[in-house]
């Protein structure tokens, strides 16, 4: 039997707001255990929740961005169940009436087709604690830091068909509340990770099958290992016979398998209803209209304005505009050398690679976009050749003085490029005496020949010779 699966996600952004949702507590990340969990995090008895409104305004930011409906009136309700991490015996969330409504988010496939996926709403939230299991033998350690700091969740309609596209879209999220600058996107951190709602059905089957949830992964390459894990397992139990369980499961990297982890609670498990301690969330359109004027350039429109101004392709301005960071670092280095195509060859080779390689992020580049954008512009004056360039970005990375100049690294390194034509010519003179029936060669129209001659030119100047001048004077002697 043909099988297709039926995807959706539920993202869980960290707002990057200075203080908790409902407390003046910090939300900042590596304090040493429940150091940052207040009397109002940990539900005492008399506290009261006080509403974060950065929260609000980040909630609506999203909103806007995914074109979606700003509920103006919207209620927090207390989600009821028991987990040691949750001290409160409850979590604050919203449930039937969110501040962000229906909207949707373009996905790109590696393919280069484009696919929409809705989006149900995008609801606010308290964060939980954190469990530790490995810390001390036979017990549990309960870090409350986290418990209270503020989440954005934002739930998709099960429009994903496969891991690829679900990762598509976990990145494009990823990508999107960074460009907004709602979320830092630190995945290793917790700040953006995912649940996946993972169903199987026979093709041409309408109806849904029973699906599990796949809970709290962080990590893009992830999403797709645990999906396909989970599409397969499903399969193999619906062919030999059995029935999908509701269930929540984990997935384990390190063995590559999703684990049962507990029995799926229904909506009405939660026994949500409005939390008596805060008011229903209301504002006005105009608050709306003025968050919509902060909205930056969204990354849909940055590749589109990249392919129209700068002329590059579907690919790179796709590539280039994907990460804030790097669309940043692109546009300095064009500002400053105004030579779109060698930015960009730059930017998605040698920078990348040297990135990849050092496993570090553009935003941390030992080597700035100043100094690259002054290395394209010696490129295009000729002062630098191909290879004495490569040999200065090498140089650049490896200096511990990243504000060192690189007209003064240039001159120390010794790669300026000869351009001097009696030097030039001197050499070309000496190359054809010591190589004669090389030379008559080239003179009989054997073309390769010239190739020789260059490359010759080349090894005695160290590869700083300009290979169009050396060109131009061999033809000359011709």
């Amino acid at each position: 039997m043909n099988w297709e699966s039926v995807i959706g996600l539920e993202i869980h952004v960290q707002l990057a707001t200075n203080s908790k949702i409902f407390s003046g507590a910090s939300t900042s990340y590596g304090a040493e255990p429940n150091a940052q969990a207040c009397a109002v995090d940990l539900g005492l008895p008399g506290v009261l929740p006080v509403l974060n409104e950065r929260a609000i305004e980040m909630a609506i930011k999203f909103g806007l961005a995914i074109g979606a409906k700003i509920n103006l009136h919207s209620v927090f309700d207390r989600k009821n169940y028991f987990y040691p991490d949750l001290p409160k015996g409850y979590q604050i969330s919203q449930f039937e009436t969110p501040i962000v409504g229906e909207g949707s988010i373009v996905i790109a496939l590696e393919d280069g087709q484009e696919r929409t996926v809705g989006i149900t709403r995008a609801h606010l939230e308290e964060d939980a604690g954190k469990s530790i299991h490995d810390l001390f033998p036979g017990q549990t350690g309960i870090d409350l830091n986290r418990t209270g700091t503020p989440l954005l969740e934002i739930v998709s309609e099960p429009d994903i068909r496969t891991s690829k596209e679900a990762s598509a879209y976990f990145r494009q999220m990823h990508t999107l509340v960074r460009y907004l600058q709602i979320c830092d996107g630190n995945l290793a951190q917790g700040s953006m990770r995912c649940d996946a709602n993972v169903s199987v059905r026979p093709y041409g089957q309408e109806e849904f099958g029973e699906r599990t949830e796949i809970k709290n992964i962080n990590s893009f390459r992830f999403v797709e290992r645990a999906i396909d894990y989970e599409i397969g397992r499903q399969i193999d139990v619906l062919e030999s016979g059995g029935i999908i369980e509701r269930e929540t499961r984990l997935f384990d990297p390190d063995r590559d398998e999703t684990r049962s982890m507990r029995s799926k609670e229904f909506s009405e498990d939660y026994r949500y209803f409005p939390d008596p301690d805060l008011l229903p969330l209301t504002f006005s359109q105009a608050l709306v209209d003025k968050i919509a004027l902060t909205l930056p350039e969204l990354p849909d429109a940055k590749r589109a304005r990249y392919i129209e101004e700068f002329g590059l392709s579907e690919y790179d301005a796709r590539s280039l505009s994907a990460d804030l960071d790097r669309s940043d670092y692109f546009e300095a280095v064009v500002n400053t050398c105004n030579n779109s195509k060698q930015a960009t060859n730059w930017i998605m080779g040698d920078l990348s690679a040297y990135l990849n390689r050092n496993n570090l992020e553009i935003s941390a580049s030992p080597v700035s976009a100043q100094q690259l954008a002054v290395l394209i512009s010696r490129l295009d004056d000729q002062t630098l050749s191909s290879k004495t360039a490569k040999a200065l970005f090498d140089g650049l990375w490896n200096k511990a003085d990243s504000e060192q100049s690189v007209d003064d690294l240039i001159s120390e390194m010794n790669l300026a490029q000869v351009s001097d034509d009696g030097e030039l010519t001197g050499i070309v003179e000496q190359l054809i005496a010591d190589n004669p029936g090389q030379f008559e060669e080239l003179r009989n129209g054997k073309d390769k020949m010239l190739g020789f001659f260059v490359g010759q030119v080349m090894k005695m100047t160290q590869g700083k010779a300009n290979p169009q001048q050396v060109n131009e004077i061999i033809r000359a002697k011709l």
